[in-house]
């Protein structure tokens, strides 16, 4: 049996695609342990299947500094001057010398020159100076994965490229033939940074440049984003897209009902939102536009009902005089998820305009096709492109309430008009499964790992 090894760069739990994509493998007959890192206190051992799953402590690495880059072999120090000021500005901060906001935007000019310095340096391996805790991964990944000894490893986002790419060349020095398979989930050009500072973009960008030409295949999740990715990268072959599908054939029995849990009767309008909350996401633009919506209720399926920005949201929503029609719930295991969101009568997804929002069909719309739900959507490129020409929702301008109320009202007059386009021949429902997806990532393995006679 061939052995696969799956990086990731988070706790596994929360990532669907991560989870499929293991699962669905080792049910094809490879050998998979998936590997994940995050900050947690001790390793953590499970399986999904007959997939071995691995999440790895940060925790301790990250406490022992950020000092890898000076054991890269490039022989250079950090720019004295630069550290100095931006050491200043931080024990003033700490001492209560400088707000935190004008600490940051006075450090803005320093983190800029870093860039141009280290660039100049070091051109894409700048981001050994840049974002040093990238080696974190390395440092608690790399040996295990080396242990492991896989015929093909296969690294999810861009964090965990560079591990993959190296052990690759590890074993390869040691006489051993093993295939590389990066998953692109986003790109990172379009990427929010993750961190507020001007390092974060360009450092991973370098470090993705410095490694793409590692891999011996590429997927993504979107035809747009696999040419972007050609014109980026100048791959000599383009990306197998694997689109972010739910699994159609559930093992689960049975599933919780979203419209029991939010206590309402079959006649009651309800509109569900599920997934990741950020402003971006545009939910303020769903509250803004119940109170035009008489009757109406919107429910909130979230990973952290507590955190902080679901109660601004629900706060609002009480501002608004609506409060009582805001239902926020957690999360489902995400084999029972589409079955729990069906007694919605309409999914949302109401994104501000973003590059990344533009170029896939993402999980919460793929969940809400194989729930039967009529799909209100933004005008993001792709998606309303989808919606239009599928007939199985509508489209509403971004950030605009009034528009999105007219959206729902349109639907909720005859939601049988926008489910009909699930149902018959011309439906997109067989191809929008896991199963489709996992049959082309089987291939795919199958391809590189066949020797050539």
């Amino acid at each position: 049996m061939r052995r696969v090894v799956m990086l990731v760069d988070n706790a596994v739990e929360g990532d669907s695609r991560v989870q499929k994509a293991a699962r669905s493998a080792a049910d094809a007959g490879w050998h998979v342990t998936l590997i994940g890192c995050a900050h947690v206190d001790a390793e953590r051992r499970w399986r999904l299947g007959d997939a071995e799953v691995r999440v790895l402590p940060l925790a301790a690495v990250a406490a022992s500094g950020r000092d890898a880059g000076s054991r890269d072999g490039s022989g250079l120090r950090g720019v004295s001057g630069l550290r100095g000021v931006s050491g200043l500005r931080a024990r003033l901060v700490a001492r209560g010398g400088l707000p935190l906001r004008a600490a940051r935007l006075a450090r803005r000019p320093v983190e800029h020159a870093e860039v141009r310095f280290w660039r100049a340096r070091l051109r894409d391996g700048a981001w050994r100076r840049l974002e040093p805790g990238l080696w974190d991964y390395e440092r608690v990944a790399g040996p295990v994965v080396d242990d492991l000894r896989p015929d093909l490893i296969h690294a999810h986002d861009f964090r965990m490229l560079g591990v993959a790419a190296r052990a690759v060349d590890r074993a390869r020095a040691a006489g051993r033939d093993v295939k590389l398979v990066w998953d692109a989930h986003e790109w990172l050009p379009g990427a929010r940074p993750r961190r507020d500072n001007a390092r974060w973009l360009p450092a991973h960008l370098g470090y993705v440049r410095e490694y793409v030409g590692h891999a011996d295949a590429v997927v993504t999740v979107s035809d747009t984003l696999a040419d972007l990715l050609v014109r980026d990268h100048a791959l000599p072959e383009r990306p197998t897209v694997i689109l972010n599908a739910p699994i159609a054939a559930t093992t689960e029995t049975s599933a919780p009902d979203l419209r029991k849990r939010c206590g309402l009767p079959p006649d009651t309008p309800l509109l569900v939102y599920s997934g990741a909350m950020a402003v971006q996401r545009g939910v303020d633009t769903v509250v803004e536009a119940l109170p035009l919506l008489p009757g109406a209720h919107l429910a909130l399926v979230v990973a952290d009902p507590a955190a902080a920005y679901v109660r601004q949201v629900v706060a609002r929503a009480a501002r608004h005089g609506v409060g009582d029609r805001v239902h926020v719930l957690p999360y489902v295991p995400h084999r029972q998820l589409v079955a729990f969101l069906a007694t919605a009568d309409i999914g949302l997804i109401p994104l501000h305009h973003w590059p990344n929002h533009e170029i896939a069909l993402i999980t919460k719309f793929f969940e809400y096709a194989h729930a039967r739900l009529p799909i209100v959507v933004s005008d993001v490129r792709t998606m309303a492109e989808t919606v239009r020409a599928t007939g199985q929702g509508e489209v509403f301008r971004a950030r605009d309430a009034a528009d999105l109320a007219r959206a729902v009202r349109a639907v909720l007059a005859d939601p049988a008009r926008y489910r009909a386009a699930y149902e018959g021949e011309d439906s997109p429902l067989p191809g929008w499964t896991w199963e489709a997806q996992a049959e082309r990532l089987d291939a795919l393995y199958r391809r590189l790992l066949t020797p050539i006679r």
